[in-house]
């Protein structure tokens, strides 16, 4: 029987016992999400209303299939970028459609993997991704995306402001010193805190522009596109060869997320609720994103970053704050109103948020002993960080793989090709033992 982990404030089926935390802690991870959820469909050509819908209702999903075990959110993936920018430029006149359509392929292979490890058990995928591969993955995970974050708290519409350092600044120290320093509940929402004294602060120096707020209705319907209503698509198989390969990466990343947020609450997720659950839940939750003409979703590294940061690993935080999206996509007001943060402001959160995932991929070589003297492992995180992290893409006629997508592949074939394998999976501590913990 699993006990409350000493290090966790609330563990995964805790529920928070005074309903205004409850309700702060929530939204906590509703301004951890947003800006990056938003992102996407704003990228791709998507509307941001049916990426909210379907990142709440993803989630709600995926705590069912999971028997709600596992205190994951899931957002707007940032891997499908490209594909699906290419998915809707494709000429054959299905327009948005080709992206829904390969949306929902992603889900097909997610949930064909998930009964591919119900039969067969998850050792060979130990085999193709061990700790030595997965840790500097999800360093490159995190540090792969430090440029957005400074980018993010140095300029202001593309120029280089001290106004923008100023506030990024604010927000990070307000952050820091309570994370470090506050007692009680304060300490548990020290990103809340951070963002709501950086909102203020650039209200002070007049950085927020209210435009989107005045002209957002306060009602309005998701404006959901549902590929075989819409535009009655062709199945195409340019659309397919655009989106599957990054299902490599990103089912990578689904473990070593699952692996990062497993350490984090001392609980082996890859077990119990098993893989063959989680690639359920992100599987239909992608699904069911695809048909509303919505991104790909993904575990989303921000709020396992709060978990990491707050020790709240409640399902019940994370349920409310999937309750909380599914309604800021029928309320355009408010979410007009999250969409004026400043981006200095999420610059400063995410140079913390960022650097924690990162840390975490150290946390995954270190919870497992891996001996980083070993030659073999050496080569293989070294060049994995490199790659991963040095801009390396490789051209395969339409498909373009680079950054965490390549850096994974290499990780993957070094293991296989470079002796003593045994020497990639280390040696797992006992599931309680958090030596790094202190440092978080």
């Amino acid at each position: 029987m699993q006990t409350k982990p000493s290090h966790l404030y609330l563990d995964v089926h805790q529920q928070p016992a005074n309903k205004f935390q409850w309700l702060l802690l929530s939204f906590q991870h509703v301004f951890a999400m947003f800006g990056a959820t938003v992102l996407v469909p704003i990228l791709v050509g998507l509307p941001i209303s049916v990426a909210l819908l379907c990142s709440g209702i993803g989630t709600l999903i995926y705590m069912v299939a999971t028997k709600a075990k596992s205190p994951v959110y899931l957002g707007s993936s940032f891997a499908y970028i490209a594909p699906l920018q290419a998915a809707i430029a494709l000429e054959n006149g299905a327009g948005l459609a080709n992206a829904g359509l390969g949306v929902m392929m992603v889900g097909i292979v997610y949930l064909t993997l998930a009964g591919v490890m119900r039969l067969a058990g998850t050792q060979w995928l130990n085999k193709i991704l061990p700790p030595v591969v997965i840790g500097p993955v999800i360093m490159v995970i995190g540090l792969g995306l430090a440029s957005t974050a400074v980018n993010n708290a140095m300029y202001i519409d593309g120029e280089y402001s001290l106004i923008a350092i100023l506030v990024s600044m604010v927000t990070l120290v307000t952050t820091v010193l309570v994370s470090v320093y506050a007692k009680g509940y304060w300490k548990l929402i020290p990103i809340l805190v951070g963002l709501i004294i950086g909102y203020i602060f650039s209200l002070i120096v007049g950085i927020v522009d209210f435009t989107p707020v005045l002209e957002a209705a306060w009602f309005a319907l998701p404006e959901v596109n549902i590929p075989f209503i819409h535009y009655q698509p062709i199945f195409s198989m340019e659309v397919f060869w655009l989106v599957i390969p990054v299902t490599i990466v990103t089912v990578a990343e689904h473990v070593g997320d699952h692996v990062v947020l497993g350490s984090i609450v001392n609980r082996d997720l890859l077990k119990d609720p098993g893989l063959h659950r989680t690639l359920l839940g992100d599987g239909l939750a992608t699904f069911v994103a695809g048909f509303f003409g919505g991104p790909v979703n993904t575990t989303y590294a921000e709020n396992t970053g709060v978990i990491s940061m707050t020790r709240v690993a409640s399902v019940w935080v994370i349920g409310l704050a999937a309750i909380f999206a599914i309604s800021l996509a029928f309320i355009g007001k408010v979410s007009a109103l999250i969409s004026t943060i400043p981006a200095p402001v999420m610059g400063g959160i995410s140079i913390l948020l960022f650097g924690l995932i990162g840390l975490n991929g150290v946390r995954v070589l270190a919870n497992n002993r891996i001996n980083l003297l070993a030659q073999r492992n050496m080569v293989i995180i070294a060049i994995v960080l490199v790659i991963g992290l040095g801009g390396a893409f490789l051209q395969l006629g339409t498909i373009n793989l680079s950054g965490m997508a390549l850096a994974a592949i290499v990780g993957i074939v070094l293991h296989q090709l470079l002796p003593e394998k045994e020497l990639g999976h280390g040696t797992p501590q006992p599931h309680d033992i958090d030596p790094i913990q202190q440092v978080i």
